[in-house]
């Protein structure tokens, strides 16, 4: 019997897509009364569930809505400067709106077919060309699943460049900077075990390129640490001994740093997320890949490559073919679902509405804050890890000092990164008057508002080369020529607002607009990963249920 605060609009009935006439007529023609009797009659007794499944009851959308509102209540939004690879950014309302929350976008996803995909094409022929040009590498993909996967990537393809003809022991020492990213050395270990390569993590001043072991080396720029170091002297001595060089890069430091591509990188790493979309407690982030041009039959992952159609026009195609349709899968160099086309198209966007001077005033602004917030942490007695910076501060103090400022900061709910020898912080395109005043108060300085530039720290390591020269970007500055062009781009696609999907479109055709929307509630969105735990309670309680529920579906 139903209850009379039962709600009569059910997420079945919206979603599962047979009506209930087209359920009957499936059931006449092969001749069974009832669903329960055509399960009787395919599924083992041996193996058929007979208790009851314990999870949740079903709920309405807007109850379900209404519940997952007071699971993200839970989460507390703190305003984070931990960096550590992720970073605050502002995600243009134009996309946010026309893309994120678009099914036109989200729904088809993974570009398999190019003759009913060429607007996403062209979208991501912008990503591998925003890539390609802030790095300075000639090839670039259109992007992988994280940054530690495409970091695993460079490796697993450099070892087998390095030993393609290496009869016997192959050459496996890969040598890893101690200042990459922490979580990107854990990758790299675990995906290194099962190749056989021995990852060896050292200070740069200590690698040995001379033992014949080394088939290549990993560098991060600007450092875990948010330091500017010169690698040039160090690719040089590399190339001499045939060691690969894989630089991790931060796109948006790019805009003012000397790019990897000019100093000697042999394929440039990273990820996308400053570029408009939101840390979502780690991800997902559309990774990048850019390499040279005697590696592009290595890329892994999709290339889109400029063709024409048999009419002479111009057309967008995934170039190289590696995937999983038309190579076996042991000799594939990567599944490209994995590749977060959706984030992708979103960080293009970003770059395409920005524009190289719009990035660059970004770039400028924060790096400007950083230096104007150190010259007040070092006047009030604090001594910087780093001579050379571009957005991240590692200030050394004693416990007491940690102590101090750790308190000041939660008091002002304010996450730092803090570690064994001190506190580091990085600033991003968020931050405020209101911010920066905060920030200053935890480290005891006082806020004076003068208009004169601070001094750079970026040292000799300035960028003097151009990029996104392309008229993409710097054809549609206002939100309505943006959201044009978003339209535009979209109308050349086969989407779910269209059709069903025939290919290509990974799970996100069955994903309901409610499902959709607290991705980008505050209090989901703007989660650190390396956030205090106790801020997460949220996320938390989603991951238990889903453990528990898992476990009672599965059986285990």
């Amino acid at each position: 019997m139903s209850s009379l605060f039962d709600r009569n609009d059910r997420f079945v009935d919206r979603h599962i897509g047979p009506s209930e006439t087209e359920r009957d007529s499936m059931l006449s023609t092969i001749q069974a009364d009832s669903l329960d009797q055509l399960i009787e009659q395919t599924v083992p007794a041996s193996i058929k569930r007979q208790e009851p499944m314990q999870v949740g009851k079903a709920m309405s959308e807007y109850d379900y809505l209404r519940h997952l509102g007071g699971i993200a209540s839970k989460n507390e939004d703190w305003r984070s400067y931990i960096g550590m690879g992720y970073h605050g950014t502002i995600t243009p309302n134009v996309i946010l709106r026309n893309v994120f929350h678009n099914p036109g976008w989200y729904t088809q996803y993974t570009p398999y077919q190019a003759e009913i995909a060429q607007g996403r094409l062209n979208s991501l022929l912008n990503f591998q060309t925003m890539v390609s040009d802030l790095t300075g590498m000639p090839v670039a993909n259109a992007s992988l699943l994280d940054e530690g996967t495409s970091a695993a990537e460079a490796m697993s393809m450099f070892f087998g460049i390095r030993n393609k003809r290496v009869k016997g022991d192959p050459i496996n020492v890969y040598l890893v900077s101690d200042r990459v990213l922490p979580q990107t050395i854990e990758l790299l270990q675990t995906r290194a075990e099962p190749i056989g390569v021995e990852i060896r993590v050292q200070s740069p001043d200590q690698f040995d390129l001379t033992s014949g072991q080394v088939f290549g080396l990993m560098l991060q720029y600007p450092t875990a640490d948010g330091g500017i170091e010169d690698y040039e002297a160090l690719c040089a001595a590399a190339k001499e001994n045939q060691v690969y060089v894989t630089v991790a890069a931060d796109l948006l430091s790019l805009c003012l740093l000397r790019p990897p591509g000019e100093w000697g990188a042999d394929a440039v790493v990273g990820n996308s997320q400053r570029f408009g979309v939101p840390m979502g407690y780690g991800g997902p982030h559309a990774a990048f890949f850019a390499t040279q041009e005697a590696y592009k039959r290595n890329i892994p992952g999709r290339i889109i490559g400029i063709s024409k159609d048999r009419h002479g026009n111009q057309a967008l195609r995934m170039a190289l073919q590696t995937r999983e349709q038309h190579i076996r899968r042991e000799k594939a160099t990567s599944n490209i679902c994995t590749a977060q086309a959706l984030l992708a198209n979103m960080a293009a966007f970003y770059a395409v509405y920005h524009g190289p001077e719009g990035l660059t005033a970004i770039a400028n602004r924060t790096h400007k804050l950083t230096v104007a917030l150190a010259q007040v942490i070092q006047a009030a007695g604090y001594q910087l890890r780093n001579e050379h910076y571009f957005d991240t501060l590692d200030i050394l103090c004693s416990e007491e000092q940690k102590a101090a400022i750790r308190s000041r900061a939660e008091a002002a709910r304010i996450n730092f990164y803090y570690y064994e020898d001190g506190v580091r912080l990085s600033l991003d395109e968020t931050v405020s008057k209101q911010d920066f005043k905060d920030l200053l108060s935890v480290f005891g300085g006082a806020f004076v508002n003068k208009q004169v530039d601070p001094p750079s720290r970026l040292g000799n390591h300035l960028r003097k080369s151009s990029f996104l020269t392309h008229p993409n970007f710097s054809n549609y500055r206002t939100e309505t020529q943006m959201m044009r062009y978003i339209k535009r781009l979209e109308n050349m696609d086969l989407s779910l607002v269209h059709s069903m999907i025939p290919l290509g479109s990974c799970t996100m055709k069955l994903n309901a607009a409610t499902q959709l929307i607290p991705v980008t509630w505050p209090k989901f969105s703007n989660i650190h990963p390396f956030a205090p735990v106790e801020q997460a309670r949220g996320y938390a309680q989603l991951f238990e249920e889903l453990e528990k529920d898992l476990a009672d579906i599965t059986g285990f």
